[in-house]
């Protein structure tokens, strides 16, 4: 989070848990889609989030509280694919409550940008699916899993945020989509922002409709 800034805002409360809540497109994207509908964020979100080879996960404990964790993402068919660990607790939390928070890994304390995507899993048990993301996992990354001894998830995106500093001003630059919101937010001290300006630098208007 750079700058305190929240991308939650009340138009994208969290749902009922195992219920996917809809985003302005009406319902859940592929990977994708972003993308193809908005090109800037979508460069973006493949440089911040997946290019580095880990994120991180938020799911939430069957106490409701939050565990954050360190997954490999990879991007197959169009889709964004997390495998885990059989048994692991971050997979134990998505099989009882599919809500998913992911964010691009942070290294320092005033990161020049950062990618968060809110959505849901769903559950890839299938045989030949999984041989088929072995099978992408050993070409991309260089290891083997084995089909039917990891837990895989496609995961269902709802929206997604990028938070950028501005370099030599501080400003803080907000992207979100699909709500369609981008502003820069000044600067005023170290620790406080002024209030949003509207400008249009990443977000293009998203005219087509959903595929």
């Amino acid at each position: 989070m750079i700058n305190g800034a929240d991308p939650v805002g009340k138009s994208h409360a969290w749902s009922q848990p195992g219920v996917i809540y809809a985003s302005s497109t009406g319902g859940p994207m592929r990977w994708s889609e972003i993308r193809a509908r908005q090109p800037a964020l979508g460069v973006a979100a493949d440089r911040l989030l997946i290019e580095p080879g880990v994120l991180l996960a938020g799911t939430t404990r069957r106490d409701g509280t939050a565990r954050i964790s360190g997954v490999e993402p990879l991007v197959l068919d169009g889709d964004l694919w997390l495998s885990m660990m059989s048994g692991s607790a971050k997979a134990r939390d998505l099989v009882r409550d599919p809500r998913v928070a992911l964010n691009s890994v942070i290294t320092s304390p005033s990161p020049p940008a950062e990618i968060k995507v809110r959505g849901t899993v769903r559950a890839v048990t299938e045989r030949g699916q999984q041989e088929r993301y072995a099978a992408a996992v050993q070409e991309q990354i260089g290891w083997q899993p084995v089909a039917g001894q990891f837990t895989l998830f496609i995961v269902e995106v709802a929206d997604v945020t990028y938070i950028g500093s501005e370099a030599g001003t501080g400003a803080q630059h907000v992207a979100r989509w699909p709500s369609g919101d981008e502003y820069i937010r000044p600067q005023l001290t170290p620790t406080s922002l002024g209030p949003p300006q509207a400008v249009s630098r990443l977000l293009a208007p998203d005219l087509r409709p959903r595929p």
